[in-house]
């Protein structure tokens, strides 16, 4: 437990209909009865049940009238006794609130304090913890459904059923190293390994989630690509639903990259449209152009758009874009009637104009992006760039525990690599704890008998 309270507010900064301002740690009763005039003396109010009351100053002086509730510890989000203050939203009467709080005991609070306090005092993991700033920072449905399956616990979960293995498994390594006269026998080798390769086969199905995790937090970096007047700043303008770019029959308007963040049903993208590619001797539209190539090469996913009322060969195919992964054809202006050659085209047909085809090309960039069947409840959790760090040390580490098990190399160089595994796992949950290995030891192997 912490020995200082710290405070701080809890809601946005600015104008709203409530403010409240947050008080965790030892002190936290104390400091209620010196800022609080209620009927009753906060160490008697009933926990979890909101009392009036009036912030005072020092001297007495009234600042705001106020709910006040108790979390006694260790029933609360910090697992430290907190007091939350909810009054009136505005600039100033929150700030004078917080200045009585402070004024009575309390510090100001570091970013992440509280949740860090809750992390340290056991009532979350290492990733729940990641999971609430990803929460309060969901800018879709699939990244706010992420980041909730998240907060359940799920990658917690995960990992420490795959610590739970290489600790069964280290165990038994250790217990050969123990008794050095009881060899490995073929059987037991052959069936450690495989434990061993299915712990790394679940290490490598969650770093395949990482590029959706970092999609999902970032957005996908979406590059809108084509030949002048073919409709691109319109169908940014679409997807937006507002007027983002400048449209004009003019060829060359867009003359530098123009970027915007949506939300295309659930997919966040980084839409960024682009200077229309084609030959130039304006200078300022040949530096336009290459941005534009710029941000083909740097996107993760390529809208490729033509215009289906004209020829192909009129479509102005973009340097490089047909050698991108993730590439989708847009029909834009299909709305006029549409050009022989794009006939059997799998291209998505859409019409800035009369606003259709959206349903379609968002289903696609789904796919594209996340995967057939995109959905988040029955897939694995997507893991961000830490746990992807961690997790590829331990895949690394397990990859030399198969092959020193398969070259027959002495079991105490596979526990060492297994006990690499196991570190780099638990820093994912925060989670690092050698002893679990010595109990599974005397539970299983009764080495002491």
């Amino acid at each position: 437990m912490h020995e200082d309270t710290i405070a701080a507010l809890a809601t946005p900064f600015g104008e709203g209909a409530i403010a409240v301002v947050r008080v965790s740690g030892p002190g936290a009763v104390g400091l209620g009865g010196r800022v609080l005039r209620a009927a009753r003396p906060v160490q008697d109010w009933q926990p979890r049940q909101a009392v009036r009351a009036t912030v005072v100053t020092a001297d007495g002086a009234g600042v705001d009238d106020v709910l006040a509730t108790w979390f006694p510890a260790p029933a609360s989000y910090t697992g430290e006794h907190v007091l939350e203050i909810s009054g009136h939203g505005g600039v100033l009467v929150a700030q004078r609130v917080l200045a009585a709080v402070l004024a009575a005991g309390a510090r100001p609070a570091e970013p992440g304090e509280f949740t860090q306090r809750a992390f340290l005092n056991g009532k979350l993991e290492l990733t729940q913890a990641e999971a609430v700033m990803d929460l309060i920072q969901a800018r879709s449905s699939l990244a706010l459904a992420a980041a909730k399956q998240q907060l359940d616990g799920a990658l917690g979960r995960e990992t420490m059923d795959l610590r739970a293995s290489l600790i069964e498994v280290t165990a038994q390594l250790e217990a050969y190293i123990d008794f050095p006269e009881e060899d490995i026998d073929p059987d037991t080798g052959a069936s450690l390994t495989a434990r061993i390769r299915a712990v790394l086969d679940r290490v490598g199905q969650l770093l395949a989630t990482a590029d959706r995790g970092r999609i999902l937090r970032e957005g996908l970096s979406t590059a809108i690509i084509g030949a002048p007047n073919v409709g691109k700043s319109s169908l940014l303008n679409y997807l937006c639903g507002e007027d983002r770019a400048i449209v004009s029959e003019r060829p060359g308007t867009t003359r530098d990259t123009v970027e915007t963040f949506i939300n295309l049903r659930g997919v966040p993208l980084r839409l960024i449209d682009t200077a229309g590619l084609r030959e130039s001797t304006d200078d300022i539209e040949r530096l336009g152009m290459e941005r534009s190539r710029a941000a083909l090469a740097a996107a993760d996913l390529v809208l490729w758009v033509v215009d289906g009322s004209r020829p192909a060969a009129e479509a102005g195919a973009a340097p490089g874009h047909a050698d991108h992964t993730n590439r989708l054809l847009v029909i834009h202006k299909s709305d006029l009637p549409r050009h022989d050659d794009w006939s059997g085209s799998d291209g998505v047909p859409v019409s800035s104009l009369r606003r259709t085809g959206v349903e379609q090309l968002a289903e696609r960039v789904r796919q594209l992006a996340l995967g057939s069947g995109a959905g988040i409840g029955s897939q694995l959790p997507a893991i961000n760039a830490r746990h992807q760090a961690c997790l590829g040390r331990a895949r690394s580490a397990l990859t030399a525990a198969v092959e020193a098990m398969e070259q027959g190399i002495e079991p105490e160089f596979v526990a060492a690599d297994l006990r690499a595994a196991m570190t780099a796992i638990g820093e994912v949950t925060g989670r690092i704890d050698a002893d679990e290995v010595l109990g599974e030891i005397f539970g299983r192997f009764c080495i002491g008998k």
